[in-house]
């Protein structure tokens, strides 16, 4: 091999390295998971072990709201007129179709994953990046999809409900699909600093967006319920059994439950 046809091939091996390692990562997670019988839902609807750790994490998530997310989402919110905040918010989607392209395609909806990879080629083209959205005015549909996602396809099961770090409600699946849809996120892997960091970048101010404009909502959650655990457990639950298609005994969550009821007033 001459010297200038390794100067070429070199470049490539170390794109097809970073490619390849997260699909073996996936691939070993994702057997892992499928290779367990799915998880029998508890009675009430609620599988959660650990709820004792879940509730410490909570906590933690309910002071970092407070001290922190809270109201650097209202100064952001004040201070940034609604436009730009909607094409932050449109970049952040922009940048997170790619992995709805891999996710779609792993799960075989090649429709989707089509109609995903041709929505992000159309608003990278026409609205400048994906700060506006013009895929949705001509009537391209989003298909919003991720890897937890596709363990369900896969039949990997629910899992222990489990609270996240920062990241809030989760289940087992959902939290190794979280960690999945960031190692394949072609942007981490491609690109170089400081350019990876910037679908981070953008995912973490359109949260703050998101909180500024559902001020109301989350406060009720997480401020004005008796069990602000049980409630933002309850409805997560609900949330993504319901998008993920789950019928019969697999969506049964306790009608008498009422998270705004005192856990403690029998004691």
């Amino acid at each position: 091999m001459t010297r200038k046809t390794r100067n070429v091939w070199l470049p490539l091996k170390l794109v097809l390295k970073k490619i390849l390692r997260p699909i073996v990562l996936t691939l070993c997670v994702s057997t892992t998971l499928s290779a367990c019988a799915k998880t029998n839902i508890a009675p009430n609807g609620i599988n959660d072990p650990n709820e004792a750790a879940n509730r410490r994490i909570h906590e933690f998530n309910k002071r970092v709201d407070k001290l922190l997310l809270s109201p650097a989402s209202n100064g952001y919110g004040t201070v940034i007129p609604s436009p730009v905040r909607t094409g932050v918010s449109n970049f952040a989607d922009h940048l997170s179709l790619p992995n709805d392209v891999i996710n779609s395609t792993l799960q075989g909806k090649i429709p989707e994953a089509g109609s995903s990879l041709l929505r992000f080629a159309f608003n990278t083209v026409f609205g400048i990046a994906g700060i506006f959205d013009p895929a949705t005015e001509v009537g391209m549909a989003r298909h919003d999809t991720d890897f937890g996602e596709t363990l369900h396809v896969w039949g990997a099961g629910e899992g222990a409900y489990t609270e996240m770090p920062f990241f809030g409600p989760s289940t087992t699946r959902d939290a190794y699909g979280f960690a999945i849809d960031i190692v394949l996120d072609p942007f981490f892997v491609v690109t170089r600093e400081p350019t990876r960091y910037i679908g981070g970048v953008a995912y973490v101010v359109n949260k703050m967006g998101e909180r500024y404009e559902y001020d109301a909502t989350v406060d009720s959650i997480l401020y004005d319920s008796a069990d602000s655990y049980a409630q933002a457990r309850i409805l997560y639950l609900q949330n993504r059994r319901f998008r993920l298609g789950m019928q019969g005994e697999e969506t049964y969550v306790d009608p008498e439950f009422d998270p705004y009821e005192d856990p403690y007033a029998d004691f």
